[in-house]
């Protein structure tokens, strides 16, 4: 059942200088209370959303109006719950049936969020409601754990949405976190499978350390999402950050070592991680700023390659096989070659953390995120797994305003959030915020961050109005990886 796997910025603080005189929060969980909406949306980004598009601001509206256009948004949606879900090997493949359906009921719940049509959050609840109450496995290959994964995330996060809404059956749902997707997500962290930790690359811990925290954030289960938390910094595979992140150059970036694989499954991963930060930083725990911000270090070095830039690459040996079976090795010794039109919608999200929020340079990030804007969702990427690995929509959901520089409560040994914003535990003073390496020479972009406000502003121009309408770019046919 094995599947073997194939072959930052120097930080200049902005925006936290002199003036500002209040630090901003997320709304997160003092002890052990969970914040709700809590996962990838709080009830202030649904409501900046909302705000922003009745305002006609952009580049809200185009990111709106990407919503709207998707065939997953619409309220006629119907739901085809499935008892089992197979993919990778069984009897059928129906995996893309899940898939499909939960892609519709998140961007059904955004859309009511957004507009406040309650035909939208009545369709996203038919349909979370119908597969609580029938499925009961996900099998087949070692794809079994990335449909897990994947779609136990994503499940978790469209429900999330609408888990106030009278007719959600929030405990059924919750039921099917539990024993279905989490279980093989929290398994798959302990044994990979039977296969020696190095045998999956970081996107296969990824998907389970996505499920395992929106299980414990949905749920209000603390020592589930210390687990996620724990193995995300210190998990002996390859999916925590430091082996993920494995080299930090002197220019700040930090070689992603998937990318010595291909760029579609460098960029899923970069995504995951995002997801993951994202959903932590919800609840109060930071680990956007893990271990001097390492994960902003390796997204702009994916952000950069990806773009087309030369990256450095120290080759990495990892073991593969079957405990106790087969074994072997596999040396990647450069970055892949890219195709620089290849995207998915990960960069708003973590471009808008690091700029916007914590005031860091980031410009290959605000690049990334400028070229795919606006993101669109499930159905926008082609019709493939690839295509549904993010639920997207980062243009709408993640641009911010700058603002005050916001800070998280300090976590304890555990992970868990140990004060709130009101008490000011753990809150760094201004000025103390720490992104990155030192610049290096020569005003590298990534180093400087001088390249920010053009970024951005190009990502506010994605679309202009005409006859009322957002006329939106058509953008080339691109390849797509899928999870594996």
């Amino acid at each position: 059942m094995l599947k073997a796997a194939g072959a930052a910025a120097g930080a200049v603080g902005i925006g936290a200088g002199a003036g500002t005189t209040a630090l901003a929060s997320p709304a997160s969980a003092a002890g052990s209370a969970f914040a709700h909406p809590g996962l990838l949306h709080t009830r202030t980004d649904l409501d900046r959303m909302a705000a922003k598009v009745k305002a006609g601001a952009r580049p809200y509206t185009a990111g709106f109006a990407k919503l709207t256009a998707n065939r997953h948004a619409q309220s006629g949606w119907r739901a085809q719950p499935q008892t089992t879900v197979y993919r990778g090997a069984g009897s059928p493949q129906n995996y893309a049936v899940l898939y499909n359906d939960i892609h519709a009921a998140y961007q059904n719940a955004l859309r009511y969020h957004v507009s406040g049509e309650t035909a939208h959050a009545d369709t996203a609840v038919a349909i979370l409601n119908a597969w609580s109450e029938k499925l009961t496995s996900v099998q087949g290959s070692a794809d079994r754990f990335l449909a897990a994964g994947l779609y136990g995330y994503q499940f978790a996060n469209a429900a999330e949405l609408v888990r106030d809404h009278g007719d959600f059956r929030l405990g059924r749902a919750q039921e099917l976190m539990r024993n279905v997707f989490h279980p093989l997500s929290d398994s798959f962290l302990s044994d990979h499978n039977g296969a020696v930790v190095t045998n999956y690359w970081p996107n296969w811990d990824l998907t389970a350390i996505a499920c395992v925290l929106a299980t414990g954030i949905f749920c209000d289960d603390r020592a589930v999402v210390d687990r996620a938390v724990e193995y995300f910094k210190h998990g002996d595979g390859m999916g925590s950050v430091k082996h993920a992140v494995p080299v930090v150059y002197e220019d700040g970036l930090g070689e992603w070592v998937e990318a010595g694989r291909d760029q579609g499954h460098a960029l899923l991963g970069v995504g995951l991680m995002g997801t993951v930060c994202e959903m932590a930083w919800n609840q109060g725990i930071d680990l956007y700023g893990y271990d001097d911000s390492r994960f902003l270090k390796g997204a702009q070095y994916v952000a950069k390659w990806s773009l087309g830039g030369g990256v450095p690459y120290t080759a990495n040996t990892r073991k593969k096989g079957a405990i106790g079976g087969w074994s072997g090795s596999e040396t990647a010794t450069e970055a892949a070659g890219v195709d620089p039109a290849m995207t998915r919608p990960i960069w708003a999200m973590i471009a808008n953390h690091y700029t916007k929020r914590r005031g860091l340079s980031a410009s290959y990030l605000t690049r990334a995120a400028a070229k795919a804007a606006p993101e669109g969702g499930g159905g926008d990427y082609g019709p493939n797994s690839g295509g549904y690995d993010q639920l997207g929509f980062g243009t709408l959901a993640f641009t911010r305003d700058r603002g005050p520089v916001e800070v998280t409560p300090s976590a304890s040994p555990s992970g868990a959030a140990s004060g709130g914003a009101a008490s000011g535990g753990g809150a760094r003073p201004q000025g103390a915020v720490s992104a990155s390496a030192a610049p290096a020479a020569g005003r590298d972009l990534a180093a400087t961050g001088s390249e920010d406000v053009v970024g951005w502003a190009a990502a506010a121009g994605v679309s202009a109005v005409a006859g009322g309408l957002l006329l939106l770019r058509r953008r080339d046919r691109v390849r797509r990886g899928g999870a594996e």
